[in-house]
Parts: C-alpha cells; sequence; structure tokens
C-alpha cells in the first residue's frame, strides 16, 4: 500500500497543508474572479477523488461520471430556478416555451430537504442498479468503460431532447438565490467556495478511510485477482458497487455544488468529453494515491481554462495526447515519480532494478 496511505503523519500534514491554501492563503490572494474559478476547479476535484477510488482501487475505468455528475447538478438546478420563481410559480424559461406548467417530477424540488436528499440518493440509487447489473454478469475491463461512455452520451441526449423540462441545449442558468442566501453578494460567493473546500477535504478523508481499511484491501484484491477473491468466499461484484456507489455520490455532490459557483449547466458539462476530461485529471495526478487525483483534476482544470483562451481549437488534442502519453510512460502519474526515483537511486547514487512488489494484499476468507 502507497505510503501516502499508510503514514499517518504524512497524510495530517496533506490535509492541513490543503487546508491552509484553500482556506487562508486562496482567498487572500486570488481576486473574486479567480476564486470563483478555483471553486469550479474543486468540484472536478471531488469527482476526482470517487474516480480515483472507483478506477485506480477498484479497476473500474468509469468512462460515465458525467452522468452522476449531471444530475446532481440539474437536482440543485431545479430547486434554483423553481426557488427564484417564487411558490406555485413558473420558472422563466418554461414559461417562454410551454404553457403546460411545471412538470410533476420537477414539484418536489421546490423543498429543500427533498433536494439534498434526491442529490445524495439518486445518482447512488442509478449507480447500484448499474453496478449491480454489470458486475454481477462480470462485465469489466473495457466493456465497462464502453458501457459507461454509452450511459453518458444517451443522458445528453435525454437532456437535449427535453428543452421544456432540462431547458434542452442551452441548459439552465440565471440563478438569483441558493438556499436564501443571494448569489451577487460577494460574500457569498466566498461562502459557497469554502463550501466546496470543505466537502472536497471531507471527500478525501472519506476516501482515505475506505483506502486503508479491510474493504480497501478487498477492492484491491478485486482489481487485481477478481478469480482468488471469489474463492475467498466475497462477492467481487458487491464489493465493486460499493465503490462505483461512493464515486458516484461524490460525482453528484460536484455537480450540485457546481451549479450555483458557475451559475449554469448544460448537456455540455455531463457528457463524453468532460467525463474524459474528469477521467484526465485522475490519470495525470495519480490515480492510486490520495491525494493525485484531486491535484491533476485540478491542474487539467486551470490548464484547459488557461490554455482554451490561447489554442481554442487545440486544447482538446492536447488533453488526448496527455493522456496518451501519461498512461503509456508514467502510468502511475505525477504523483509517482518520487517514488520511481527512490526506488531506482541508491544513497549513492547508483541506479538499482526496480522490484515489482505484490499487487495482491493478503486475504483470509469470511463472508
Amino acid at each position: 500500500m502507497s505510503r501516502l496511505l499508510t503514514s499517518r503523519w504524512a497524510v495530517l500534514g496533506g490535509f492541513a497543508v490543503g487546508a491552509l491554501l484553500l482556506f487562508v492563503v486562496a482567498p487572500l490572494a486570488l481576486s473574486p474572479f479567480r476564486l470563483d474559478q478555483l471553486g469550479r476547479y474543486l468540484c472536478f476535484a471531488i469527482v476526482a477523488v470517487g474516480i480515483g477510488l472507483a478506477w485506480g482501487r477498484g479497476g473500474m475505468l468509469t468512462l460515465g461520471q458525467g452522468v452522476f455528475f449531471g444530475l446532481g447538478a440539474y437536482l440543485m438546478a431545479m430547486h434554483l430556478k423553481l426557488a427564484d420563481a417564487g411558490p406555485g410559480k413558473v420558472p422563466d424559461f418554461m414559461a417562454l416555451i410551454s404553457s403546460d406548467g411545471v412538470p410533476w417530477w420537477w414539484e418536489p424540488m421546490r423543498s429543500e430537504m427533498v433536494t439534498l436528499l434526491a442529490i445524495l440518493m439518486l445518482p447512488a440509487a442509478l449507480a447500484a442498479i448499474l453496478g449491480l447489473a454489470t458486475f454481477r454478469r462480470r462485465v469489466r475491463g473495457a466493456y465497462f468503460a464502453i458501457l459507461s461512455q454509452a450511459l453518458a452520451a444517451a443522458f445528453a441526449i435525454l437532456l437535449i431532447g427535453n428543452p421544456t423540462g432540462t431547458g434542452g441545449s442551452t441548459g439552465l442558468s440565471g440563478f438569483r438565490g441558493f438556499f436564501g442566501f443571494a448569489l451577487a453578494d460577494p460574500a457569498n460567493r466566498m461562502m459557497l467556495f469554502f463550501i466546496a473546500a470543505a466537502v472536497l477535504l471531507l471527500m478525501l478523508v472519506i476516501a482515505r478511510q475506505l483506502m486503508v481499511s479491510r474493504y480497501g484491501e478487498l477492492l484491491v484484491a478485486c482489481r487485481d485477482a477478481e478469480e482468488r477473491v471469489r474463492f475467498l468466499g466475497y462477492d467481487p461484484a458487491t464489493v465493486k458497487t460499493v465503490a462505483f456507489v461512493v464515486a458516484a455520490l461524490m460525482a453528484g455532490v460536484a455537480g450540485a455544488l457546481f451549479v450555483p459557483i458557475v451559475g449554469i449547466v448544460s448537456p455540455n458539462d455531463v457528457g463524453i468529453v468532460p467525463s474524459i476530461g474528469m477521467l484526465i485529471g485522475v490519470a495525470i495526478g495519480g490515480r492510486t494515491t490520495l491525494f493525485g487525483p484531486a491535484l491533476g483534476a485540478i491542474a487539467v482544470a486551470w490548464a484547459g481554462s488557461t490554455l482554451s483562451e490561447q489554442l481554442p481549437s487545440g486544447w482538446t488534442y492536447i488533453q488526448g495526447l496527455l493522456f496518451m502519453l501519461v498512461i503509456a510512460f508514467l502510468p502511475g502519474g505525477l504523483a509517482s515519480l518520487g517514488g520511481l526515483w527512490r526506488r531506482r537511486v541508491t544513497p549513492g547514487g547508483r541506479a538499482q532494478p526496480v522490484t515489482a512488489t505484490p499487487a495482491v494484499p493478503a486475504a483470509t476468507g469470511g463472508d
């Protein structure tokens, strides 16, 4: 297991540095516009933490996290539009498109509590159904990746084809409030950033606890020797589904935070391309590490915002090239550079061969 996960002081130090940067340095050093941008990057980092758990530890190449991200985002957007319209009123975009009133599946989102519960439960429930349906049939590898990608494509098409209920290709935007707080107020914008930062740290804590637990060992064993795990009496489908559900829940929460921070959600934010973009950040940062996926996601999102202004038609190709280079030459991501250097170079400076370590932890039978 990674030294970063097993060293208590290293993990505590990482959390302390992250909290200092997010809660002290960033608000003092960044302008309100840049702070909003960083808040958007943190939403992608939350998704990346879940992908790191499912893909890095469980071996599930999830190319459709945009579905769960989009579910959380649209549920939050529906509530904000209804809250802006007022009790019993119709959101502005619906009044322009149709006179049929608010669809029945919008009405529950008028309640703040129902909205929060839906954001937590619907992505997780969908992931549980999809995970059990596929993993029990031993669908894995490229087949699972293609299936999840197809789900993201179908979800985007569904959103585009329902302009009355989802805003169609333009999505939902123009939000004025967030649970009673005016989004135009700079103090409330900073509050949203602090919420996103706190949620990111919380998700990292959850991911770390899962990784170092016995469940984390079982997840790695399912990734590296699924048949052996089944022989020992465990159900790999259940183990993998739990990680997939946790990753979906994290993506849903990230999508819900994305909407008030950015101010818009559309099918362009939840389809195949954004889903792959979320994966690229995890691969570059280091999918098997704790902090690597989040840092990689933030770095890729920042590079995308910066380089897309200068190379609007070239950033997608740069993303793809980075992904191929990392997978081909640095499968452990940038986080593995330090470990590779320590293993290749002796204290005297002489190179030595890298010895492979067992990938499957010792496991004992049980239910």
